[in-house]
């Protein structure tokens, strides 16, 4: 039997050489020497020369072997944990890319919150002295909230503003509408701040306020939430579970010619192919929601670092306040008017001593930006950052020919293995990427899709899901943005009904007669700010020097529309008589 067996040898190399399939030595050495290297398993699983085992499922050949079941069970478990390792090493670097800019992000707008804070509080210093201390507290929820927001936390920021204003109110008219007031009681200073909306002392610079901040600080809270959920997306790929058949269609191509003690032997690229986009035909499905998560990415840091970006809109709360204020100052006798009827007269104590005045123009320099930007080196490291993270666009729809273009590419050989022998090319159909395409992957047999893979589509959707809720709701705020004027009168400004005690302008007493003005009219008187303010408790109003529309205006009022009125009836009259003499 011995000599009969030394006999065989020669004639099965002979065979093997033009099957392409040939034992190098009658030594399984070399096998052993890789078992061991490659931390397979103990090398006691490996026969010291070839032989037979009937019980082989995966590397079965008619001939003498260096593989026994329980070398093929390790194997199983090795080409999974190298194929995960092969997709760590080419997300490694995306993920530290997206993880770090998240983190410098949040830290540029943890360093602006901080710098809008104080910005604001110095223009009540300023400009409003007598309630500066007791607005910082306000100020500091306001910010407050709209971190909270930003960290997906809180409330909507149009809830956020419209409570800023409520808190804000009944300092406004305790300080400044009726400076002599100290020490009103807690429930007349709720009934203020419940009545604010009604009352709306304001006009339309809240609502203002909350459509400048919505978009960038919406863009800010989508982009926090779209790196941390893509470093999600790019965990549970590395950590995907290979089916049965995508481990032993790995199992043939990487050890399957060690049993044949071809333990150098390279997979041929294109089978190598049809092998990895069968086992990565589910990640390759994230692909389209990938692509379109980094054009997310890409407008969303637009946003943030444009010309009405984070910053620029953060810095622009204290000139919106001040504006808002001094819009309540000006329209302080109706405000009175209405709150007394709503809220009744406060218990009030004179104030001993002498009163500074409490309408003051804040200085400009108070106003001026930040010599350096907290977002200023971001500029940079957004170019970069997208730069970089455009090259991996198609990261999904690539990563079997990345894999495949590693280490199993062949190096100076004209021969390579296609799973079952040594030939000089692979001649099967080679598939393309995607569940679809694997129904004749002639390697692998793909039976459905993963519910992981599923998973992870439905986080970048969500994402694709806020940007586009965020571009709606720009374009909602930009609508109403366009007519709160037509706000302004809808919260009615010192109006309100017969349930609240008022009395209509019929009964003979005073009441708010109905603006006629047009939505354009009162937007305009709104967004202006009059050079002379009138007499509102012995002070002039001045209008600040940061206006909006860069000059200042006289109000519209009820004297100014009766010389309006006279004017044209002058020349009307003036120009019938001319051309009566004509």
């Amino acid at each position: 039997m011995e000599g009969s067996f030394k006999c065989a040898v020669p004639l099965v190399l002979f065979c093997g050489w033009f099957s392409g399939v040939h034992l190098k030595s009658p030594s399984c050495h070399e096998v052993r020497t890789a078992f061991q290297l490659r931390h397979i398993g103990p090398l006691m699983l490996v026969p010291d020369t070839p032989g037979r085992d009937e019980d082989l499922q995966i590397c079965m050949h008619n001939e003498p072997t260096c593989c026994t079941k329980r070398m093929e069970e390790r194997y199983q478990v090795v080409v999974r944990r190298e194929l995960l390792q092969s997709i760590q090493f080419l997300s490694f670097e995306l993920k530290y890319r997206i993880e770090k800019n998240g983190g410098a992000f949040q830290d540029a707008f943890k360093t602006l919150i901080h710098v809008a804070t104080n910005h604001t509080n110095s223009m009540f210093k300023t400009g409003y002295r007598t309630m500066a201390n007791e607005a910082s507290e306000v100020v500091k929820g306001l910010f407050t909230d709209i971190s909270l927001y930003v960290l997906d936390l809180g409330a909507s920021i149009e809830d956020v503003v419209l409570s800023f204003f409520d808190s804000l109110f009944p300092l406004v008219y305790n300080r400044l509408i009726h400076p002599g007031l100290s020490e009103v009681s807690v429930d007349y200073s709720e009934c203020l701040r419940l009545t604010r909306q009604d009352v709306n002392p304001f006009g339309a610079y809240p609502m203002k306020m909350a459509a400048e901040l919505s978009r960038p600080l919406q863009a800010m809270k989508t982009l926090l939430q779209a790196l941390s959920i893509g470093n999600e997306v790019i965990n549970m790929t590395e950590n995907v579970v290979f089916t049965r058949e995508c481990s032993r269609a790995l199992v043939k191509m990487e050890y399957c010619s060690h049993c044949h003690g071809l333990t150098l032997i390279k997979p041929c690229v294109a089978y190598c192919l049809n092998v990895m986009r069968g086992c990565l035909a589910n990640l390759a499905d994230i692909d389209p929601h990938w692509r379109h998560y980094i054009s997310n990415l890409d407008e969303l840091t637009s946003v943030i670092l444009g010309s009405r970006g984070v910053e620029q809109t953060l810095l622009r709360v204290a000139p919106l306040v001040n504006e808002a204020i001094l819009y309540a100052q000006l329209n302080g006798l109706e405000i009175s008017t209405t709150v007394s009827k709503v809220c009744g007269q406060p218990q009030e104590r004179p104030i001993a001593t002498e009163i500074v005045s409490t309408v003051r123009t804040p200085a400009t320099a108070s106003f001026k930006p930040q010599d350096v930007s907290p977002f200023a080196n971001l500029t940079q490291k957004r170019r970069d950052f997208m730069n970089y993270i455009r090259r991996y666009r198609t990261f999904y729809a690539s990563l079997a020919e990345q894999i495949c273009e590693g280490d199993l590419l062949p190096q100076d050989s004209s021969t390579c293995w296609s799973g079952k022998n040594v030939v000089e090319s692979y001649t099967s159909r080679v598939v393309g990427n995607g569940l679809k395409e694997q129904a004749n992957n002639p390697e692998v047999k793909v039976r459905g899709s993963d519910p992981m893979v599923k998973q992870a589509i439905d986080k970048l959707l969500y994402i694709s899901k806020m940007h586009h809720s965020k571009a709606t709701k720009a374009a909602q705020w930009s609508v109403s943005e366009a007519g709160s004027g037509e706000g302004e009168d809808a919260e009615s400004s010192g109006e309100c009904d017969d349930e609240d005690g008022c009395t209509g302008s019929g009964s003979g007493a005073p009441g708010r007669q109905k603006n006629t003005n047009t939505p354009e009219d009162r937007w305009a008187k709104d967004k202006i700010f009059p050079a002379v303010a009138p007499t509102l408790k012995g002070t002039k109003v001045t209008a600040p020097s940061f206006s909006p529309s860069g000059t200042a205006r006289s109000k519209p009022g009820a004297a100014s529309s009766h010389c309006s009125l006279l004017s044209i009836t002058m020349v009307t009259i003036l120009g019938l008589l001319c051309h009566w003499l004509l």
